[in-house]
């Protein structure tokens, strides 16, 4: 089985993932550190309600045959989207993850499955804390922002789970949460963070000042009065922590796109303007970017920057 699973990373490597396999055993692991952080109140309650309470520790009712969970990462760039505003072009960047969010897990799914089926064995979409799976899989690293981090990809990738009924012998990678080793005397990332998010004794960050969370929610929750309009500095997501990050100076460079909303375009976005009323070139480059399902908060977002 060590030669079958080493076989399944190789062809994986090949397509440009990175990846581990572990035994479904730890899943009460994943579940318990969630249940401790809820209990000690580290994780806020709201975020949690809002943002992962989609969590599923209980896959025996819909795949009977698991034994594992495969753990997969692949590298996403940052993408630039330009908005021409007062004769003048506003170049705005949309953090990893964010195009194709939904359609690379998919994508992944399909890999994987054209890999294991000829060897008889299946894959199911795990809903579970994603990070924190990587980390304990051995396969990322935390930063001190509580992201995580894989050699040479530093925080550029998108990571996707599986149940599968695929036999695991790969249990020397679990291990405790672990923090990169340059983070030890690295404080750059705290003293970047322009809502004091990140906190110096634990991975955890106080997610509920974070940015990303206050600019993804919708228009019915303004911006708090303790974020400054210059900290601002992504169209959705933040990239302050990300940017000046030493373990990101490889990709920090990679920017992909080249779509510009154009002065009437960009109009029709801080007007809120339905997706059926705007011209289907329009639709089409909102398509590309993912942002087609949200206009809802691009004019508060957008208009931060106009």
């Amino acid at each position: 089985m060590n030669k079958v699973s080493e076989d399944i990373h190789l062809q994986l490597e090949q397509k440009g993932y990175k990846s581990r396999i572990v035994s479904l055993h730890h899943l009460k692991d994943l579940q318990q550190e969630i249940n401790a952080q809820l209990a000690q109140r580290s994780l806020n309650e709201e975020f949690f309600r809002e943002r992962l309470s989609f969590f599923e520790f209980n896959p025996h009712e819909t795949f009977p045959d698991v034994v594992s969970i495969i753990i997969i990462a692949f590298p996403r760039p940052q993408h630039k989207v330009g908005f021409v505003w007062n004769n003048r072009t506003l170049n705005l960047i949309l953090p990893p993850t964010y195009v194709g969010y939904g359609d690379i897990p998919k994508q992944i799914e399909n890999q994987i499955t054209i890999i294991l089926t000829p060897l008889g064995y299946r894959v199911f979409p795990a809903r579970l804390p994603l990070k924190a799976l990587a980390v304990r899989s051995g396969l990322a690293d935390y930063g001190r922002n509580n992201l995580s981090y894989i050699r040479g990809l530093g925080s550029f990738f998108q990571l996707a789970a599986f149940y599968s009924d695929l036999p695991c012998e790969e249990d020397h990678y679990w291990r405790e949460p672990h923090m990169m080793e340059i983070c030890q005397k690295c404080t750059i990332c705290l003293r970047k963070c322009p809502t004091l998010a990140i906190i110096p004794d634990r991975f955890l960050i106080r997610a509920e000042r974070c940015l990303t969370f206050h600019n993804e929610r919708g228009p019915e929750y303004p911006f708090p009065g303790w974020i400054e309009a210059k900290s601002h500095n992504s169209l959705i997501g933040c990239m302050s922590c990300q940017r000046f990050c030493p373990a990101n100076e490889a990709v920090i460079n990679w920017v992909e796109g080249d779509i510009i909303f154009d002065q009437d375009e960009t109009r029709m976005i801080l007007g809120m303007t339905p997706l059926e009323n705007m011209p289907v070139t329009m639709i089409e480059k909102l398509k590309q970017l993912d942002l087609q399902d949200s206009l809802e908060i691009l004019p508060r977002n957008l208009g931060i920057f106009t």
